[in-house]
């Protein structure tokens, strides 16, 4: 009788070749998922080593030397060249800026001389993602793509300084209005936030520079090594990883909106103290088309109002007047920066076609990258303090 068929008769009569149960596909795709999660994670370790190890590599070379052109700057031009210069020799703007606020702090600089400064340290901050984007050389698409977000931030930072530069220059409004606000803040001391980055990933990078020895050449190497291996992987896994459904995801959360990705790029920025680690640990995404150009460009601007962060604390731990002053100048030069340049859309795609040209340039004739980091970050700064006579 049919109505007595048992369930054994059921699954021999199951044609032969017919699907398996949903469940056991569900665990393998799972059990998949799982694998290439922590895979990504793996490979985000081994790309934030490198990233360390790379400025552990360029402290050892410069940090002594960029201390050395901080002390004492007065001109503003060349303030502005030596903010970059030292930016790019110890791949942090926040480092510089800390520096930077010392200095004032001990009267060696005045605010006015310590502006231009920290201009140029927001330029000199993006040889960092511009040099991870070198790890897609070899995958032409792919290097247009992450190059030209690379330099989204070269771009925004370049324009920004271009407009208010000669703006402070003609009326001292940033110096004028942090001197303003300070008084608010003075006496209200500092705070040290947690890294959790520096943390998971400092220890490991300083056994491995002692162990290369102090020269820095060698941990130079190995974090470049780190880096390109870690590029080398993560694109590909990414693009399995982020199907259609988790790209939605991202859309609806991190970057639904410009507002969103500002915020985001600024919490994350503060909360791990390097716009450098947001920016480029974007690079990967771009460079597999899971996040566009104009998604990424609000982050990077989040990313630089959340990089004064750190500058800010060192700032009120000091509980000097004129060091706070620093800090808010570095505030309302990246919040001016993003007023200038981000609400207006014809004035918005300006960075953004820039970023797209150079790209293109550069996925065509590939040494211009390399030209670019070279005369950009060193070449023109070197040579410009050279001829104002500061070597």
């Amino acid at each position: 009788m049919p109505d007595s068929e048992s369930p054994k008769s059921t699954q021999a009569s199951r044609p032969v070749g017919a699907a398996r149960p949903a469940g056991a596909d569900g665990s393998a795709v799972r059990f998949e998922r799982l694998i290439r999660t922590l895979t990504v994670l793996a490979l985000l370790y081994l790309f934030f080593l490198g990233l360390d190890l790379m400025g552990l590599s360029f402290k050892l070379f410069g940090k002594g030397f960029a201390e050395r052109l901080l002390t004492g700057t007065s001109d503003p031009f060349v303030g502005l060249i030596v903010g970059i210069l030292a930016t790019s020799l110890v791949q942090s703007s926040s480092t510089t800026t800390s520096m930077t606020v010392a200095l004032v702090a001990a009267g060696a600089i005045s605010l006015e001389g310590a502006i231009p400064i920290i201009m140029g340290a927001n330029i000199g901050t993006s040889v960092t993602n511009t040099l991870v984007s070198l790890g897609h050389v070899t995958r032409r698409e792919e290097f247009r793509r992450a190059f030209a977000g690379a330099t989204v931030h070269d771009f925004f930072n370049l324009l920004t300084v271009a407009i208010l530069f000669p703006l402070e220059l003609a009326t001292g409004y940033l110096a004028r209005t942090a001197n303003a606000v300070e008084g608010l803040l003075e006496g209200s001391g500092g705070l040290k936030l947690f890294d959790p980055v520096k943390a998971a990933v400092r220890p490991v990078a300083e056994t491995i520079s002692e162990t290369l020895g102090s020269s820095g050449w060698l941990t130079l190497l190995a974090g470049i090594a780190l880096l390109f291996l870690a590029l080398r992987f993560l694109v590909g896994v990414l693009k399995t990883l982020l199907t259609a459904r988790a790209e939605q995801l991202l859309d609806r959360t991190l970057l639904r909106s410009p507002l969103a990705a500002i915020g985001a790029g600024c919490a994350i920025t503060a909360m791990v103290q390097s716009s450098s680690i947001t920016t480029s640990v974007m690079v990967p995404l771009v460079a597999a088309g899971i996040v566009s150009l104009e998604q990424l460009f609000p982050l990077t601007i989040g990313a630089n109002l959340g990089t004064t962060v750190t500058a800010m604390l060192a700032a009120l731990s000091t509980g000097n007047a004129a060091a706070i002053s620093v800090a808010l100048s570095h505030v309302l030069f990246n919040v001016s920066g993003a007023a200038v340049l981000y609400p207006i859309p014809l004035v918005r795609r300006i960075p953004l076609t820039l970023a797209r040209a150079l790209g293109s340039l550069a996925s065509r004739h590939r040494w211009l990258a390399l030209l670019y980091v070279a005369l950009v970050f060193f070449g023109i700064p070197l040579t410009m303090l050279a001829l104002a006579g500061r070597f």
